[in-house]
């Protein structure tokens, strides 16, 4: 079964590895095209490409997914099948150009958590199970039949990046026995509206800044949540002198303030707690604007409370 792969960042190279692992004939990856990042602005190849050329597998990385030269060169491949992990939507022409269709791989449940960002929603909204599923790309994002799904738990103190490496695994093991089922022709697609039965469906939209703001009026618990969904990217920020603070890791103190949320309170040396609608979160590791990241005590030492 000749298959092409798409996908951009380190979740999807797990995939792509679990597939070159056990000899399954990748013929081809699209990825995005290289973007100028850092100080000196150079070009950088997303982590699938880096992947696919240390393994001399032909890489695509076209600007724009109905250009005709691109869909010329998808479509020389012949591939049976598509693969697609962490990439970007695909037109129809695309998803729809083998004859066993495109497979995505999505860090939910489905069909909780549809959209850009399920792994930092099912932590902010305090979730304690997730998972990740295959399902066959159709004309809506998100919503194509079910093939196979596997629950991980998550811990109350786990943050974003540490569920994004559990869900990556996950994911790749979970890619393989879809394929797997595909080549012996015993998938079994389930419509999600069946796998909904009844739930409240939530979203898990794209993140942007004014979401990461932390509002020291809301419940500890909300707060807490919110730290550890967005940690270490893009991270959650408040504010100290005027200057950005972002906020990695924090500890619950259920209490009832004598203060007003957001006071911020420190021994100078040892702590700062701030205060939320039913009691304080201690600060464990943040980051200054300007500044490096650190552990509260080494940043302590170094800057003077107010």
């Amino acid at each position: 079964m000749r298959i092409i792969f798409m996908g951009t960042p380190d979740f999807a190279v797990a995939s792509l590895d679990a597939l070159l692992k056990s000899n399954k004939e990748v013929v081809a990856v699209v990825t995005s095209p290289d973007k100028p990042a850092g100080r000196g602005q150079k070009l950088h190849e997303s982590a699938v490409k880096q992947y696919a050329v240390q393994h001399n597998i032909p890489v695509l990385q076209p600007e724009k997914l109905r250009d005709p030269e691109f869909l010329a060169a998808l479509e020389s491949f012949k591939a049976d099948l598509q693969i697609i992990v962490a990439f970007r939507m695909l037109p129809e022409v695309v998803w729809n150009m083998p004859p066993l269709g495109t497979v995505n791989v999505h860090a939910s449940l489905l069909p909780q958590y549809r959209g850009a960002a399920p792994i930092n929603h099912v932590l902010i909204n305090g979730e304690t199970k997730t998972g990740v599923t295959t399902f066959l790309l159709q004309h809506k994002i998100d919503t194509g039949n079910i093939l196979f799904s596997k629950e991980v738990s998550i811990r109350e103190d786990e943050n974003a990046g540490e569920l994004h490496d559990e869900l990556m695994q996950a994911g790749a093991e979970t890619l393989l026995k879809t394929i797997e089922a595909i080549e012996q022709n015993q998938l079994k697609p389930i419509p999600q509206e069946e796998a909904q039965q009844g739930q409240e469906l939530k979203e898990a939209p794209k993140i942007f800044r004014e979401d990461c703001k932390i509002d020291w009026n809301r419940p500890v618990d909300d707060v807490y949540n919110l730290i550890r969904g967005l940690s270490p990217y893009p991270a959650a920020f408040s504010y100290i002198d005027n200057k950005v603070l972002k906020i990695y890791a924090t500890a619950k103190e259920i209490a009832t303030p004598s203060v007003e949320p957001g006071t911020i309170l420190s021994d100078g040396k040892t702590f700062i707690k701030i205060a939320a609608k039913d009691g304080f979160l201690h600060i464990l590791n943040l980051q200054l604007e300007g500044k490096k990241k650190m552990e509260v005590v080494e940043f302590l030492r170094g800057y003077r409370m107010s």
